[in-house]
């Protein structure tokens, strides 16, 4: 691959695989969710399979970039001193396009994903189940413990990230006599599963945001779209699947930095 060097480019990788990722994360939780809609009431698999796959094809859409879609995971390899993707360094700058990439993606995705289901979303409905197709929700609102749990669930996506292209099912390669790992190629498939894994483990207290532009910019497109009868946004709870990730995300790169 050659590498990529343009802000530009690096901020169109990240901004269409996670708006990628917001279409079909949105649209899945919408599908299950909304009135009137084939895939009303599909259960917690539905869901969690649906992000896994929202996942895998943003991740793949942002190839380029190393398919971060995320800012935790954008921290978190910062914070282990690696490459934010093959030939781009973790600069400050890089890092702040990035982010921006990925929070402008997650507010088009959103938006998006509205769009699909407009008529849906036209229909009476809970406001808060309106809502909960945006952005998550604590099933026990204590903000202390929900943003611990969001904190452990991304620290295990984020090492996971950190540590996959290393692992024993790499293939092994020798130079001069010296066996080399050369890193797994799993890559998007092996996220996706991740995902799953994590939301069946992780995700009942919180609904595991585990990323901050996942829940913030579609919390922001819910209170600034038109949705009929669709209530507030839930500012209170905004900062906890913001906080918990990017610490969850810092605390996974450090600890590739000591124990690796």
């Amino acid at each position: 691959m050659i590498p990529l060097v343009s802000s530009a480019a690096i901020f169109g990788s990240e901004f269409l695989g996670t708006a990628l990722l917001m279409l079909l994360g949105v649209g899945v939780v919408a599908n299950h969710s909304l009135p009137k809609t084939g895939g009303h009431g599909g259960g917690p698999q539905f869901i969690n399979w649906g992000w896994g796959i929202a996942v895998m094809v943003g991740v793949y859409g942002a190839y380029q970039t190393g398919g971060h879609l995320n800012p935790a995971v954008t921290v978190g390899l910062a914070a282990a001193g690696k490459d934010l993707a093959p030939g781009i360094p973790a600069t400050g700058a890089n890092i702040a396009i990035y982010i921006i990439a990925q929070l402008c993606g997650g507010f088009v995705g959103a938006i998006l994903a509205w769009l699909v289901y407009k008529k849906q979303y036209d229909e009476d409905c809970d406001q808060a189940v309106k809502l909960g197709t945006f952005c998550t929700a604590p099933r026990i609102r204590a903000y202390g413990w929900n943003c611990l749990v969001e904190v452990i669930a991304t620290y295990v996506l984020v090492i996971w990230v950190i540590i996959s292209g290393y692992t024993n099912v790499a293939s092994i390669t020798s130079a001069n006599g010296v066996e080399q790992i050369s890193g797994s190629v799993i890559g998007p498939l092996g996220v996706m599963l991740v995902i799953v894994g994590i939301g069946n483990s992780l995700g009942g207290p919180t609904g595991y945001a585990l990323n901050p532009a996942r829940d913030l910019m579609p919390r922001l497109a819910h209170a600034i779209l038109p949705i009929r009868g669709k209530g507030g946004s839930d500012w209170a709870y905004a900062w906890v699947p913001v906080v918990g990730p990017l610490v969850g995300g810092a605390l996974a790169g450090l600890t590739y930095q000591i124990f690796w």
